[in-house]
């Protein structure tokens, strides 16, 4: 169903109906190239020739409008009789004429006619996509100190890790540098009075720096109650999931900064899809959605729009739109492709008639109106959602 602006459809109202037989349409649609000659001029005419002379009667093919006679016969293309086009001169010449069919045509073309409705409309947007992880959900693992790898536990990718995890300790000298200045800080202030480890001033620098190497709070008050330095860095999993991406072996000398493991939870995926240009203004945040996957054929996935990208693509014409998808079973993989169906917002009060009533000729759309007693008139209306 489409929904549809004419000029003509309000003004006879609802109950008139949309003629959709293609034989009646490619006629009907070269009856409204013909014109009718204008009853002024006919007028001015009437000393030169008869008025009736003007309105002659034409008879063309219904399957080929290209064949006009000015008498009955048959059609030289199809052999189909030739259907007489009555001339009404009360017509302007710009208005698309009303053809009289009789019930026998009518019968052989198969027309076929259906009530404009006035409702609810939805058009659903189908595209394709690919599945990507959830960035919210990945994590690289870094340190902000150079050293050597040691007592690495994940050795290959694809391993699941969990929150708070030991992946490897890391043998910094740097590290030892800054130890033994927090442990000298912890001895006397500038008053000489001893404080406890958390309120030494003299300790708040070698704490900063500390913090900067990813040491944690805890490890930070053993050190200072204990007064011993620790000769590696230990390194934890910052999150449950599945090692994607590893670029470390054992004994290895690392930068700083650099990434050593990533880290993600795959129990919820994003969905990138393409959205036409066509297609924006139906396309909104928190939209409902499907997606499928040919891994897993007869499996749906329930989807949410969860971003719009605000610049189009200049080369595919599409926006690439943001599909938030729950994975508990971590069945959907990154870079699998998916077919996705985004279901818009219904409008409301719109006409609807069948898509296959639409003549769509070059620059115009048409319907033909059935007025009744065999009369049909083409209207032409501007369409809306398919």
């Amino acid at each position: 169903m489409i929904n549809t602006k004419t000029r003509s459809v309000w003004l006879d109202g609802l109950s008139l109906k949309l003629c959709i037989c293609l034989g009646i349409l490619l006629f009907l649609g070269a009856c409204g190239n013909s014109q009718t000659p204008d009853p002024s001029q006919l007028a001015s005419k009437s000393a030169v020739q008869p008025i009736a002379k003007n309105l002659k009667p034409t008879y063309v093919c219904p399957m080929h409008p290209n064949i006009v006679r000015d008498h009955p016969g048959h059609c030289p293309i199809c052999g189909m009789d030739l259907v007489k086009k009555d001339v009404d001169p009360h017509k302007h010449e710009h208005s698309l004429p009303v053809v009289n069919l009789a019930p026998d045509v009518i019968e052989k073309l198969g027309v076929r006619t259906a009530k404009v409705e006035l409702g609810q409309l939805s058009q659903d947007i189908k595209t394709v996509g690919y599945v990507d992880y959830d960035h919210d959900l990945v994590d690289n693992v870094t340190v902000a100190t150079a050293g050597w790898v040691e007592n690495l536990s994940k050795r290959r990718i694809g391993l699941k890790v969990n929150k708070g995890e030991l992946l490897l300790e890391l043998y910094s000298p740097e590290f030892l540098k800054v130890q033994k200045e927090y442990i000298a800080a912890q001895k006397k202030d500038k008053s000489g009075i001893l404080h406890k480890y958390g309120a030494r001033r003299q300790s708040v620098e070698p704490r900063d720096a500390l913090r900067y190497m990813g040491i944690s709070e805890s490890l930070q008050n053993e050190i200072a109650r204990d007064g011993k330095p620790r000769f590696r860095i230990p390194i934890y999993a910052p999150r449950y999931g599945e090692i994607v991406d590893l670029n470390i072996k054992n004994h290895e000398f690392i930068p700083a900064n650099f990434a050593m493991f990533t880290i993600a939870d795959l129990s919820s995926v994003w969905v990138i899809a393409d959205v036409y240009e066509h297609q924006m203004a139906m396309v909104h945040r928190h939209l409902r959605a499907q997606v499928k996957v040919n891994a897993l054929p007869g499996k749906k996935f329930d989807a949410q729009v969860y971003y719009i990208n605000p610049v189009l693509d200049p080369k595919t014409r599409t926006m690439k739109v943001r599909l938030l998808v729950s994975n508990s079973d971590w069945e959907l993989k990154p870079n699998m492709f998916a077919d996705v169906r985004i279901f818009t917002d219904p409008k409301s009060d719109v006409l609807k008639i069948p898509r296959e009533a639409l003549i769509v000729t070059g620059k115009r759309e048409s319907v033909i109106l059935d007025r009744g007693d065999g009369k049909f008139q083409p209207v032409d209306v501007v369409s809306g959602m398919h």
